[in-house]
């Protein structure tokens, strides 16, 4: 913390500007954050830490709401936590992304007509830094417009010097630990990106493909197998049946003939394959399917592989040199030739799994690369949360999170590209196999080659909540700020991410768990609930939002969205909502001011106020309470819910309005008001300030002459409460909203003044008349006051005399009318209701609709009866 921040407050300043302009005051406000300190957490304190690290963007990006959307529930975290008296921390970084990144790069290189080859892997790497150097981190500057709270001093970036040590470092403990082991199995390969990727890099969706049924071997040796990909017969090595399945027990055993080639493949017996499905039989590609790999290893099979990394066929014969997907229509073209086709189903839909980055189809593919072996990793992953030592909210997840660590596979790690972390191990020219750590030398000497691939981007990311603190040097950062407090992310990347920490922090720490809670959010839809999309037209650049409406109001939207778990739908006209929230608080506040509000003195003893200030303070004191308890329970929604209805409706609907007699009249009653209003306001700026930092920080520092809300203390509940004050004003708020309710009933407009009598003796309303009168914009009676309307409301009674103001004739007139409709509404739905066969042949949704018209033809005939009785005689 700086030395400004223990400065003591100035003299308020009452002067605002009429009107809020949020681009005027975001971007300076928040560079003053920063070059004051504010955000830099101290790792010498004494205070309690607090720590949260981000979800590292990847360099390549940019800002999008669903950033915009995390960004701010773990901004308004970090702010109260630092507001509470926690030494903070928000760490910011980002994360190199090796496949995006690269690909970036090699298309900046493709417009110069060249390719990475020509510029070779040392020159390609310097290529990309400059890159990023000045074109990566766009986002950075995106989260200060947000409003960021994160200590920039600590910025980190998954290919820094630091990081790179602690991947290095950690690569090698696995290893030495038997835990990283490298094999030959069956990936997921993208054609387009050339490397390997991981299970959750697969997104899978419905293609209209084929399915081709054809015929393997002769006479009585025939058999019919199906499939979708019919280019991979050509690497068929067996067809398997279950052994169990008379139909093929004969075949079991011998070879048959697989057409299109010279060979034959044996038929073998396997329990993985299901009689009931299809012919029952299946054929064998071992080197193109993970299944058959497994069927391969089994029975000992040869694993052929039949495409290049490209998927292009390179079995030597008339396929060769074809795409995958041209060869598939040649084969299948082939074998109707020479009548093996023995079925054909176009289209055939079917799930296909897809490249996220590129979208390209993946392709199965037997390869040599490093795997992690995940097993004991994520049974300490698992314990970890059915212990109690890690929290999941919503606890819902938790199902979600145990399914994935209870039946993780092994990892594959490696990847077939240049920009990354390399792997940290040497093969020497006689078959030496040499891991290196950061503090080794590598073997020396002609013939020894460092392996070429890369790690996963999340095995580096992994790492993220130690290694961004010095892991693995113990730093005064990793003793003070580890573990960290809470991970809030989608729940999207339980597996990519969460899983992954977990697994290397318990593994790096010594059993220390990466964090304590793991806050999982949903996704940012569009206003229908609907995801998304560029192509659709409905994605939405959040800074566009700030452009018009202010970075609070987006802030404020999102944030009012967050319940835990679940997508949030978000449209234009709530981000204007939340614009005219900001506006509200903006308003009422320089209403305030100019009306005396300040924070200087104490409050005055409870004796010595009226009813609406002890009742303000009252409600005041409960918002706090429950403000508290939803933040630790992560009800973002609900917690932004209760501070708008309590700052909008409570302070500055009822509580401005009701001390406007007050104000108006002067005196000492004035001066306790304005003290009361100013205690008001300056708990609720206090409250509102996670969420909307700038529009608070700009009243709070006018309206205590404070240096800065950031650093201010958060309130807590002094434990004042006042029922009978309570009971009292929701009294007055009964008459007021009622008589308010007729006048529009009536047609009177807002502004309009009628003569009125009000008995309120026998109640607790007798002190608010005045209030009363002004708010109802309600005159004196005069001598020639005639009630004209009644109204006992509450235990009071409102007396209006509404002569020359209506025309009662023709209200009466239109008010009957509308009665006949809605009566008229009710018997049909009545009608239909009570007749059976009309209820026994309806679909449910038809009948819940009628049951919904009646309901409201009800609510209405009610509310005109009830208009027409308090209309005055004619």
């Amino acid at each position: 913390m700086t030395e400004n921040a223990q400065q003591q407050p100035s003299a308020p300043d009452s002067e605002l500007p009429t009107q809020y302009a949020p681009a005027d005051v975001e971007g300076p406000l928040y560079e003053r954050w920063v070059e004051r300190g504010y955000f830099e957490a101290d790792a010498k304190s004494e205070k309690p830490p607090y720590t949260i690290v981000i979800p590292p963007p990847n360099v390549t990006g940019s800002l999008h709401l669903g950033h915009a959307f995390q960004h701010t529930l773990m901004d308004a975290l970090t702010r109260r936590k630092r507001m509470q008296g926690f030494e903070s921390l928000w760490l910011p970084g980002m994360d190199h992304a090796g496949i995006a990144t690269q690909n970036v790069v090699e298309r900046e290189l493709g417009k110069e007509g060249k390719s990475r080859h020509d510029l070779g892997r040392e020159a390609f790497v310097e290529r990309v830094w400059q890159w990023k150097d000045e074109y990566g981190g766009k986002i950075l500057g995106q989260m200060r417009r947000l409003g960021d709270g994160v200590d920039w001093t600590r910025e980190r970036f998954t290919m820094d010097e630091g990081l790179s040590q602690a991947v290095q470092t950690i690569f090698k403990r696995l290893y030495d630990d038997e835990l990283i082991y490298r094999a030959e199995r069956i990936i997921n390969w993208c054609p387009r990106c050339l490397t390997a990727i991981s299970d959750i890099e697969v997104e899978y969706q419905d293609d209209d493909g084929e399915l081709v049924s054809m015929k393997y071997g002769e006479g009585d040796d025939t058999i019919v197998v199906a499939t979708t990909r019919a280019e991979t017969m050509l690497g068929d090595t067996a067809v398997a049946v279950h052994p169990d399945d008379e139909r093929y027990q004969h075949l079991v055993g011998r070879h048959i003939k697989l057409p299109l080639t010279d060979r034959t493949i044996p038929v073998v017996a396997d329990t993985h394959v299901d009689p009931e499905f299809g012919t029952g039989a299946v054929k064998v590609t071992p080197a193109h399917d993970p299944n058959d790999f497994a069927i391969g290893q089994r029975h000992d099979l040869e694993s052929l592989t039949v495409m290049d990394e490209r998927g292009v066929i390179t079995v030597h014969g008339p396929f060769e040199g074809l795409d995958r997907f041209e060869a598939r229509s040649a084969i299948v073209a082939a074998l109707r030739a020479d009548g093996r086709i023995v079925a054909e189903k176009r289209p055939y839909v079917h799930s296909v799994g897809h490249c996220s980055r590129c979208k390209t189809t993946i392709e199965p593919r037997l390869s040599m690369q490093w795997w992690v072996k995940v097993a004991p990793l994520a049974k300490a992953a698992g314990d970890a949360v059915r212990d109690g030592r890690v929290k999941i909210h919503p606890q819902e997840m938790e199902k979600r999170y145990f399914d994935w660590v209870d039946n993780l596979h092994d990892w594959c790690i490696s990847r077939q590209l240049w920009w990354g972390h390399r792997i940290p191990v040497w093969y020497g020219p006689d078959g030496e196999v040499v891991c290196v750590g950061p503090d080794d030398e590598p073997p020396a000497g002609e013939g020894w080659t460092q392996d070429s691939d890369v790690l996963d981007t999340w095995f580096s990311s992994g790492l993220w909540p130690f290694s961004t603190l010095g892991w693995p040097e113990q730093t005064p950062d990793l003793k003070k700020f580890y573990p960290t407090d809470v991970l809030l992310t989608g729940h999207d990347i339980i597996f990519f991410w969460v899983a992954r920490m977990m697994m290397f922090g318990l593994y790096a720490m010594d059993g220390e768990v990466p964090f304590k809670t793991i806050a999982l959010t949903g996704l940012v839809r569009d206003q229908f609930g609907k995801k998304m999309s560029k192509s659709s037209g409905t994605a939405v650049d959040p800074l566009d939002w700030m452009n018009a409406y202010g970075s609070d109001a987006v802030r404020f939207t999102l944030a009012r969205g967050a319940n835990p778990g679940t997508d949030v739908p978000i449209g234009e006209d709530w981000v204007q909502a939340s614009r005219n929230f900001a506006n509200k608080i903006w308003n009422a506040t320089r209403f305030a001011l100019m009306n005396g509000a300040t924070i200087e003195g104490e409050l005055p003893p409870a004796e010595q106020l009226s009813a609406t200030d002890r009742w303000i303070l009252s409600r005041l004191n409960k918002t706090v309470s429950q403000v508290d308890a939803l933040y630790d329970d992560f009800q973002f929604a609900k917690l932004s819910d209760a501070l708008y209805h309590f700052a909008w409706d409570e302070v500055f609907d009822w509580y401005v309005e009701l001390s406007k007699t007050t104000f108006m009249a002067g005196g000492e009653p004035a001066k306790v008001s304005g003290r009361v209003l100013g205690e008001v306001l300056d708990v609720t700026l206090k409250l509102l300030h996670p969420i909307v930092p700038f529009v608070t920080e700009t009243l709070w520092t006018t309206l205590t002459g404070g240096e800065s809300i950031v650093i201010a203390d958060w309130p807590k509940d002094s434990g004042f409460r006042d029922e009978a004050a309570e009971r009292e004003i929701e009294t007055l708020q009964q008459v007021i909203t009622e008589v308010r309710r007729f006048r529009a009933d009536q047609g009177l407009q807002p502004g309009q003044r009628v003569p009125a009598r009000l008995t309120l003796t026998g109640t607790a309303l007798a002190p608010h008349e005045a209030a009363i009168r002004q708010l109802l914009r309600l005159q004196p009676e005069g001598d020639t006051f005639a009630a004209t309307a009644t109204l006992p409301v509450a235990g009071a009674t409102v007396a209006l005399d509404l002569s020359g103001t209506i025309d009662v004739a023709a209200e009466r007139k239109r008010l009957a009318k509308d009665l006949a409709a809605a009566q008229k509404e009710r018997q049909q739905a009545e009608g239909k209701l009570g007749n059976e066969a009309f209820l026994a042949k309806a679909p449910d949704q038809v009948v819940e609709k009628i049951r919904t018209r009646l309901a409201k033809a009800e609510e209405d005939i009610s509310r005109i009866e009830n208009q027409l009785a308090k209309l005055p005689l004619a």
